[in-house]
């Protein structure tokens, strides 16, 4: 049965591809605003799904889909403040100020589709990165040395954005990135795939 990664990332790509299983990619086309009063685990959870779902109407396999926001705990009884994709570089220095000295939590669902049998299973990981105290001159060196406009949170683990942490908590590092493998895994051995 063949392997889809229902995504246009190329992070989510390189993931995958350490693997070593054979994949296409395939980008799905959906809305993906957040509902009103939509908690950030049950957005994260439903894009997912609609990502696998939208793939598997043209093309047929098991469909891997994933998605990811980034969290800042606002403290107060509305919930935490999602801290999208910035785009811009102003986006991004007043993400990573918001940031600095707090405790960011990454939630990234990961689905997995067996269009055969109409089998859906679908998690959400939770990573948390404990930031240090951050001068504007260090959010400026960072940003003008790593490209973050397209990270939820406007950072990067793997590189510079260790410069920028005291500690990270999760169990699995690949969630951080936008792929949770270890869960990934586990869900393709359910459909007889074993990675080894």
């Amino acid at each position: 049965m063949s392997l889809i990664l229902a995504s246009s990332s190329p992070f989510r790509k390189a993931i995958l591809a350490k693997l070593g299983v054979s994949f296409i990619t395939v980008s799905p086309d959906i809305d993906e605003t957040r509902k009103t009063v939509e908690r950030p685990y049950d957005l994260v959870y439903r894009l997912a799904e609609e990502k696998a779902k939208e793939v598997a109407k043209i093309h047929s396999g098991l469909i891997i889909a994933s998605d990811q926001v980034a969290t800042l705990d606002s403290g107060n009884e509305e919930g935490d403040e999602i801290l999208n994709k910035p785009l811009t570089h102003e986006n991004a220095f007043a993400q990573l100020q918001k940031s600095s000295g707090r405790t960011v939590t990454f939630l990234t669902s990961i689905a997995l589709l067996n269009t055969e049998t109409g089998i859906l299973q679908n998690n959400v990981e939770f990573f948390r990165v404990v930031f240090k105290s951050l001068s504007d001159n260090h959010i400026l060196s960072y940003l003008e040395k790593e490209d973050v406009l397209n990270c939820a949170g406007s950072f990067k683990s793997e590189g510079l954005g260790a410069t920028l942490i005291n500690r990270m908590e999760g169990n699995d590092p690949n969630s951080l990135i936008g792929l949770p493998t270890i869960q990934l895994t586990k869900m393709l051995a359910k459909e007889n795939v074993h990675i080894l």
